[in-house]
């Protein structure tokens, strides 16, 4: 038996303290998120712009399987910006266009 019982005011304190440790812990994990999120932003505001025309490869990366229009939902990892010309070169010689974003119509081919 212990005989000289810790005050309650005691415990009180020292959980207090425990308390304002983890609020601290917290403000600083909220801190550290707040400037991911900034760098993030910042990072995307101070890239490259979106290319205007995707050429998507298939697997093995070979051959052209679809042209994009730039910043289609559909585009694959595989694809790559290319400038208009190559865009509408690749349409022509064959390289199927996207049926969602429809390509070929941005190009002028198709009404």
């Amino acid at each position: 038996m212990n005989d000289s019982p810790v005050p309650r005011l005691d415990m009180l304190r020292f959980a207090r303290r425990i308390a304002v440790q983890q609020v601290e812990q917290i403000d600083r994990w909220i801190a550290s998120e707040e400037r991911r999120e900034a760098e993030r932003r910042h990072g995307e505001q101070a890239g490259p712009p979106a290319p205007d025309w995707l050429i998507e490869m298939g697997l093995g990366g070979r051959d052209p399987v679809y042209v994009h229009v730039g910043g289609c939902h559909m585009a694959g990892k595989r694809s790559r910006g290319v400038e208009r010309d190559q865009a509408l070169r690749a349409v022509t010689e064959g390289v199927d266009a996207c049926p969602h974003c429809r390509p070929d119509t941005e190009l002028g081919l198709l009404d």
